[in-house]
């Protein structure tokens, strides 16, 4: 019979602790917080060796998590692609099913001799970040209205050449109507009457921003649709996220004037992201 080490019983106490709080992933989670503590990759993680000050540090790092504070703010980082991205408190934690969307906008404009992209409703600038490192002749362009946000985006996004800019979409990038390649969004699209069914590490930590749009969740939609007409050049795409209660409210928004509307899926095969093309 084996016998358990310190970081097994240690994962299994705080799996326990995050499973009475709620949390939808206890084990992972655990592990996850565990290895960042230690310094070892999650798959070693269950024969790490933990001194004292790093086991009281996880443990406070548990509390934290059974309170249902976002995985992420609490070590600092959310992987995104082939990239990390630093988040925390002020800015929208990217999800996986982005990743999705983003990987198609790479895969229409990566054959281009020099893509200018624009990303809307920017956050933690993951969208763009991911575009110029595995689209590094692209000029990408990106803007984000909340300044907690945009300072987050800032970090990220030093030295990569995006032209990052704080300020409303809306009228954002005039200079370039007319010249885009592609334009990216995942703007805020919650209902405002579905507060009760949001999870708390979403509606408790992530900026109102980033998630509240009117009382169909398509207010920003709309505008990201206008602003996206004005930017690209005939013959650009557009790719926006939307909720996967929207896949047909959604791409209705540019219907009356787009062509190749569609919507697509995510990894779990729910609608998550519309596409487009300017004519």
């Amino acid at each position: 019979m084996s016998v358990r080490t310190q970081a097994e019983r240690l994962l299994e106490q705080a799996a326990a602790t995050l499973r009475t709080g709620g949390v939808a992933s206890p084990e992972v989670d655990a592990e996850l917080l565990l290895s960042h503590v230690c310094g070892v990759p999650r798959a070693m993680v269950r024969r790490a060796s933990v001194q004292e000050m790093q086991r009281r540090t996880y443990l406070e790092m548990i509390e934290a998590r059974a309170r249902r504070v976002p995985l992420q703010h609490i070590t600092g980082t959310a992987a995104f692609r082939y990239v990390d991205v630093e988040v925390g408190p002020g800015v929208f934690v990217p999800r996986p099913e982005t990743e999705v969307m983003t990987g198609w906008v790479i895969e229409q404009v990566q054959h281009l001799a020099a893509p200018v992209v624009v990303e809307l409703c920017a956050g933690s600038g993951a969208i763009s970040l991911s575009i110029v490192h595995e689209v590094p002749h692209a000029r990408v362009h990106a803007v984000e209205l909340d300044e907690a946000a945009a300072e987050w985006a800032s970090r990220n996004l030093v030295g990569t050449g995006v032209d990052l800019r704080q300020g409303d979409m809306a009228d954002a990038f005039a200079d370039l109507d007319g010249t885009v390649d592609a334009v990216v969004a995942n703007p805020p699209y919650i209902p405002l009457d579905a507060w009760e069914s949001v999870a708390p590490e979403v509606r408790d930590h992530d900026p109102a921003l980033a998630l509240w749009s009117g009382d169909d969740g398509l207010d920003a939609m709309r505008v990201v649709e206008q602003v996206g007409w004005r930017l690209l050049r005939s013959g650009g795409i557009l790719a926006a996220e939307h909720a996967d209660a929207q896949g047909e409210s959604a791409p209705a928004v540019f219907a009356p004037r787009w062509s190749s509307v569609r919507d697509r899926a995510d990894l779990a095969g729910r609608p998550r992201f519309v596409t487009a093309q300017r004519p």
